[in-house]
C-alpha cells in the first residue's frame, strides 16, 4: 500500500509544503530561514514552485526545513 515508507515527505507535494511553511513562518520569515528570491521579492506560491522545482539544492532547503518544522524535530 505504502509505497516508500522511508521517505517521510512521500505523498506530499511541494504545493502542500510551500503553502504550510508559509501559513506557519510567513513570506518575510521564510525568506530570512531559505533566501531565494521568490521568497523574498514579490513572493507567490506559484514563482516558488517554478524555482524549486528546477533547483534542486533550494527545494531540498525548503523540504528539510518542512521536516524540521512539522515532521521530526531532529533532523
Amino acid at each position: 500500500m505504502n509505497e516508500n515508507p522511508n521517505n517521510p515527505l512521500h505523498g506530499i507535494k511541494l504545493e502542500m509544503i510551500i503553502n504550510s511553511l508559509v501559513e506557519y513562518y510567513g513570506w518575510n520569515e521564510l525568506g530570512r530561514l531559505i533566501n531565494i528570491n521568490s521568497f523574498n521579492y514579490e513572493p507567490s506560491v506559484k514563482s516558488s514552485l517554478k524555482f524549486l522545482r528546477k533547483t534542486p539544492w533550494a527545494r531540498e532547503k525548503v523540504e528539510k526545513l518542512y521536516l524540521n518544522t512539522f515532521i521530526k524535530k531532529d533532523i
